[in-house]
């Protein structure tokens, strides 16, 4: 997609997208055969459900009708939240990802997968979990250090509530 189409098309959309209370994370338009596929990645504090994406969706293609936005050619509009595995790439995404896992290439070589227990303008603190028994250890990590994050999915974390029990 061209700059200025996605530039366009975020300046029309974030207005849209804001009043609902939401962050417009992502704007792609992709080739599916003959058709262009348009995808709308929304977020928030709370993360996004279901019908936030309907009702978003159905604005979002009313306000695309009016316009010539995406020409003539036919597409798909699709609405949807980053998912669990998102990328982190601003400094809301580690907010949001504070209490999770998190992968993390660092710009010097070398991966770490660590909690994030708290984001500040600077860096992250972080929990690395021992190995083999031993106790988790603290790190701080500042933001020029990391190359790419990741949030990991855990399937069985135990929560805080079943381990003092």
């Amino acid at each position: 997609m061209s700059t200025t189409q996605s530039e366009r098309l975020r300046g029309l959309l974030e207005p849209l997208v804001s009043a609902e209370q939401l962050d417009l994370e992502e704007i792609e338009v992709s080739r599916a055969g003959r058709r262009r596929v348009l995808r709308i990645v929304v977020d928030s504090e709370e993360g996004v459900e279901l019908d936030a994406c309907a009702e978003l969706s159905r604005a979002i293609s009313e306000k695309l009708d009016e316009t010539d936005a995406m020409g003539d050619d036919e597409y798909v509009l699709e609405v949807s939240s980053p998912g669990a595995d998102r990328p982190l790439t601003e400094h809301r995404h580690y907010v949001r990802a504070t209490g999770r896992l998190a992968k993390l290439h660092l710009r010097e070589g070398g991966e770490l997968v660590a909690r994030i227990l708290a984001v500040d303008e600077e860096g992250l603190d972080l929990e690395v979990p021992g190995v083999k028994g031993r106790k988790p250890t603290s790190r701080r990590v500042a933001f020029d250090e990391i190359a790419k994050a990741r949030v990991e999915i855990e399937f069985s974390r135990k929560d805080k509530k079943e381990e003092e029990a």
